[in-house]
């Protein structure tokens, strides 16, 4: 039995929009999924999703219907917005998508309607940038009219024990009398339990700092990293050692991308300079961040040229931005790919999840087959999806010219007891 009344739009079916229209068509309620993207909308009506995300059982619900037509949307009434907010290539806040669904749903809003907002932005910018657009493509007036609330994302794409469901959903409201009702709606499917959030705002500032605190905490790891290795110290060791202190925090060395940790960071530094701050240590960590794919690279350039090794060929075992998912999006291995190329290297990269025309859009990758691979000097693992971790050193070893070369693991997925002879071993 549904615990509320309310007729459910999520706009934007993408990591995070789907397995919300899902939870609550689950629940029982009247969802529309709605998509910009017709052919998106086509293949989840055909019980298809390529992000891995949702089941084609989940998809078959009869209480979901998904849909590209704007006109579908008059039927709801609670408005929840799912879409992406990326960065641009000056690394400043990109709300194109945001705002554009705003005025999409503004021409379907009516008063005592409710519009939530999920998408991660900067403190502020649900009431000063997507309200104005949405009165102005509805006629109405926010707070008067229609309400509005946000309600930050904890999607964690890939990972199947923390779901939307069982994560603690924090709420918030232009005022009380929303907030009980938005409360009541994410209530009935989330039961991990609620936080209400005493404004907009704070819920907006909550979950920009939820990304940028691991974002500082693996730019603290990943110069750790660069500091031992100058030591000839093993970073994996240290951290062994270390994390037999009871209130030592465990954050590793990698490549930090995506749409999350390497992206909100820069929403709150926006907003913190058009406050008058200048932030110091969260751009500090950024710019560790996003050097090392850069620094892999380098890395593997150098052993290269130590060994005399003469037109080269590296292959790179992965692109996503995480393992066993097949989002691209802000992938950093395309850097270690970029600055092997820049230095002369003929590079070949393989990826069982990465969707070919994404790679190629994205980062003008052509991912190859595995079978098509060729004999490489060196081998960088830099996703550590489950088909590469099962194959281990016999996977990788034959991937190598001759069965030796260098191989470069990343994300500390090989045992070094168990290294082939004649491989040369770096880890991040």
């Amino acid at each position: 039995m549904v615990a509320h009344s309310r007729k459910i739009a999520v706009i934007g079916l993408g990591y995070v929009g789907l397995p919300v229209a899902v939870a609550f068509a689950r629940s029982g309620a009247p969802v529309i999924g709605f998509d910009i993207d017709a052919g998106r909308v086509a293949e989840l009506r055909a019980g298809r999703d390529r992000t891995r995300e949702v089941d084609t059982a989940d998809l078959e619900l009869p209480g979901l219907r998904c849909s590209h037509d704007p006109d579908d949307l008059r039927e709801a009434d609670f408005f929840i917005v799912t879409v992406p907010t990326p960065i641009d290539d000056d690394r400043c806040p990109d709300l194109g998508a945001v705002l554009a669904a705003s005025k999409t749903v503004g021409g379907a809003l009516k008063p005592g309607d409710i519009v939530v907002y999920e998408s991660t932005v900067y403190p502020g910018a649900v009431e000063e940038d997507c309200a104005p657009v949405l009165e102005r493509a509805s006629g109405l007036k926010a707070g008067r009219d229609f309400n509005l609330g946000y309600s930050p994302e904890r999607i964690n794409p890939g990972d199947k024990a923390h779901r939307f469901e069982t994560i603690v959903k924090v709420v918030s409201a232009q005022d009380e009398r929303t907030l009980d009702i938005v409360a009541s709606v994410y209530g009935s499917v989330v039961k991990a339990g609620i936080h209400r959030a005493p404004s907009i705002k704070v819920a907006e500032a909550a979950k920009v700092i939820e990304n940028t605190q691991r974002d500082l905490n693996i730019a603290f790891m990943n110069e750790l990293s660069e500091i031992f290795r100058k030591m000839d110290i093993d970073i994996g060791d240290v951290l062994a050692a270390a994390e037999t202190k009871w209130n030592f925090l465990k954050f590793y060395p990698g490549l930090v991308g995506g749409h999350c940790i390497g992206v909100d960071p820069y929403y709150l530094t926006h907003r913190a300079i058009r406050a008058g701050y200048s932030p110091e240590v969260i751009l500090a960590g950024r710019r560790i961040n996003d050097d090392v794919g850069r620094r892999i690279a380098r890395e593997c350039l150098r052993i290269l040229e130590a060994k005399d090794r003469r037109a080269p060929t590296v292959t790179v075992l992965g692109l996503t931005f995480k393992e066993n998912v097949p989002d691209t999006r802000n992938s950093k291995v395309a850097d270690i790919v970029n600055e092997l190329r820049a230095g002369g290297v003929a590079v070949q990269v393989h990826d069982p999840l990465a969707h070919v025309d994404d790679a190629w859009r994205e980062y003008g990758i052509e991912l190859a087959d595995f079978e098509a691979l060729k004999p490489a000097d060196a081998v960088i693992l830099a996703v550590a999806h489950d088909d590469y971790i099962r194959g281990g050193w016999p996977m990788v070893r034959g991937l190598l010219n001759g069965g030796g070369g260098v191989v470069l693991d990343v994300k500390h997925k090989l045992d070094r007891r168990a290294k082939p002879s004649g491989v040369e071993l770096w880890r991040l």
